[in-house]
């Protein structure tokens, strides 16, 4: 324990005031009070200093910064699942070990992505503008006419523990599930969720009516819903991304929402957070959350719990930490 103290963590945002309270308790710890990205130089700095560096998904951590690190710093401790803000090919020549917090987010995250497949066909924030708007002028056979769920086909793009998760809410609500992943999932799972694999996504496009997309961002992932995909996408369909905006080509998304290629959207993520392009804004078809999917209590504390373990188990050196990234699978 005397070890622990001695050790400088530094964390790049706030978390859970009991996940700093402990934090502080173990490790020599240095906060950032006002709790916005740190600017390049204070990451310069932050690396340079740290035995332990705690960063989050707004902090680019990219090959000339990893390069930049001090001898001392040994660990990334990311307080999140995603790591396409690391540099990991670099953090590995440095010889600095990566870990995340997988596992914590997956229920949150379903359920927020089943939210948005709900409320994007039955034009939920429509109906809600105008309920609020004071304009409201009661019932009426045709108002507000949305799409029903049930029935319908939704293809999952990833079939991770996310993945699966939506898929066995998606059963709930009366929905046949499809999905492409890289590899085919047990045929245990298949059998579980009712669910068809399509091995070539493009295959996959154009017999479903939403696609809901749970891949992690890699190089490979980077625009995989281009234009040309998004053509193969039936104009009924629903497009929800609650992964990493970067897996969807967002230019291409709007000029398809523009011409009716698609029926509409639900996206917790962007290319450019938090940058949100106006024209996506302007779209009546399009609901727009701010990156809030895994934002319950109980999530964020238990990813600070994980990073917690991560840290005390790379520091006591009996066995590597339970969540080490590993290079292979990560790209």
């Amino acid at each position: 324990m005397s070890t622990f103290r001695q050790t400088k963590v530094i964390i790049t945002r706030r978390l859970p005031e009991s996940v700093e309270r402990r934090m502080a308790e173990l490790f020599e710890v240095r906060l950032n009070e006002k709790d916005k990205p740190l600017e390049r130089k204070a990451l310069l700095k932050a690396v340079a200093e740290a035995d332990v560096l705690v960063p989050t998904l707004t902090d680019s951590l990219d090959a000339e910064l990893i390069r930049s690190a001090g001898p001392k710093l040994k660990l990334i401790a990311n307080f999140g699942v995603g790591v396409d803000h690391i540099d990991l090919i670099a953090a590995k020549k440095k010889g600095i070990m990566v870990t995340n917090t997988p596992s914590v987010l997956t229920e949150d995250t379903a359920d927020m992505t089943m939210a948005l497949i709900l409320a994007v066909p039955r034009r939920l924030h429509e109906g809600e503008r105008l309920a609020r708007s004071g304009s409201w002028e009661g019932w009426a056979p045709t108002q507000m006419l949305g799409s029903r769920i049930a029935g319908k086909k939704l293809g999952i793009l990833g079939m991770g523990r996310i993945g699966q998760a939506v898929a066995r809410r998606a059963k709930g609500f009366g929905l046949s599930v499809h999905y492409h992943n890289r590899k085919r999932v047990h045929k245990s799972i298949e059998q579980e969720l009712g669910a068809t694999y399509y091995p070539d996504l493009s295959a996959m496009l154009p017999e479903i009516d939403i696609l809901t997309i749970h891949c992690p961002y890699t190089r490979e992932t980077h625009h995989l819903m281009d234009a040309e995909r998004l053509k193969g996408l039936r104009r009924t369909a629903y497009l929800i991304n609650t992964a990493r905006g970067s897996i969807i080509d967002e230019r291409a998304l709007i000029k398809a929402l523009q011409k009716s290629q698609l029926a509409g959207a639900g996206l917790d993520v962007y290319e450019k957070e938090p940058f949100i392009d106006p024209k996506l804004v302007a779209l009546d078809n399009v609901v727009l959350i701010p990156h809030m999917c895994s934002a319950t209590e109980e999530a964020r504390t238990e990813m600070g719990e994980k990073v917690l373990i991560n840290i005390m188990c790379f520091l006591d050196g009996h066995r590597p930490p339970p969540d080490r990234v590993l290079l292979e699978e990560a790209l």
